[in-house]
């Protein structure tokens, strides 16, 4: 029985890994989890010069989530490839790069000075805003998540993966205009807007006022993007949205994820990614079975 998977090229030894945002540039965890066992480490969004982020309080909890509004903060792309990277380098595991930009051109830029030794991949955050259309998501129009998967494309030979936005109408449409323009996978869904108030001092509870909601309220959102999305193109689906536990992440495979990325779980428990691939390996050795590939998208069969 084999938990390796390949994404786009990308040699995994778990379909786990982890979600961008959430789990730093990677060795802030290794004094709690063993990198090696990871499926792929997803860096934090990094962008072309430094962001501080956003003022005020960033994290709120919910019922069954949690908010936040981090505003991408990071050190830069030259910082990580020349500081932050040559560390995490030293571990087996691919290393798959968040990137945003501003405008196409800059995630022309960013994949050009990523194209570098010790990067397995890179993932195209279009769900940041474009300031050339007036602050409007790339990922929220299939022109404008086009444009920058073309932008990117001619501009690496790595593996891209696009991360969707779910605050659309048809996430399908974005999907298939992602892949249709050379994107090699995609990965959803990223955060859905959210809101919390202090009713206490009749306030936002974030600095931002709105956040990006993630965590279990979340997964039966994600689950269906990820159904929908999977019976629509023919590149790899990464699912992710609210999964806490291995039952969580073989629903996403069931539903036709070729693999899935842990976010709000590793601020619960770090080690939330590799206590997940054991669980997807208990199942099919309980089931017999001899590969991950064996329940991909089988929810269809009962459809």
């Amino acid at each position: 029985m084999t938990l390796a998977v390949e994404i786009a090229g990308i040699k995994m030894k778990t379909p786990v890994m982890t979600a961008s945002g959430t789990f730093g540039s990677g060795p802030e965890y290794a004094d709690f989890v063993d990198l090696n066992k990871i499926g792929a480490i997803v860096v934090k969004g990094t962008t072309l010069t430094p962001r501080d982020g956003n003022k005020g309080r960033r994290i709120a909890e919910t019922p069954a989530g949690m908010l936040n509004c981090i505003g991408l903060e990071n050190p830069g792309v030259d910082e990580f490839v020349s500081r932050i990277l040559p560390g995490l380098a030293a571990y087996d595991v691919p290393i798959i790069v968040n990137i945003a930009g501003a405008t196409t051109d800059e995630f022309a830029e960013l994949a050009r000075r990523l194209s570098v030794p010790g990067v397995a991949g890179l993932e195209l955050n279009i769900s940041c805003p474009n300031v050339k259309e007036g602050g409007i998501a790339f990922g929220t129009d299939c022109m404008s998540a086009a444009a920058v998967v073309t932008a990117v494309r001619k501009n690496t030979v790595l593996p891209v993966i696009t991360k969707l936005s779910p605050n659309v109408t048809d996430i399908v449409s974005i999907a298939r205009a992602a892949e249709d323009a050379g994107s090699d996978a995609v990965s959803l869904i990223n955060t859905l807007l959210g809101m919390s108030i202090d009713i206490h001092r009749w306030r936002p509870e974030l600095g931002n006022v709105v956040g990006g909601l993630s965590g279990p309220a979340i997964k039966p959102v994600a689950l269906r993007m990820v159904w929908q999305v999977a019976r629509a193109v023919k590149c790899p689906v990464i699912g992710l949205g609210g999964i806490m536990t291995a039952e969580d992440a073989i629903e996403f495979l069931l539903a036709g994820a070729s693999a899935v990325a842990v976010g709000t779980a590793n601020f619960v428990n770090p080690r939330a990614s590799v206590e997940i691939a054991e669980g997807i390996q208990d199942y099919l050795v309980e089931r017999g079975l001899k590969s991950v590939r064996d329940i991909v998208g089988r929810v269809n069969d009962s459809i």
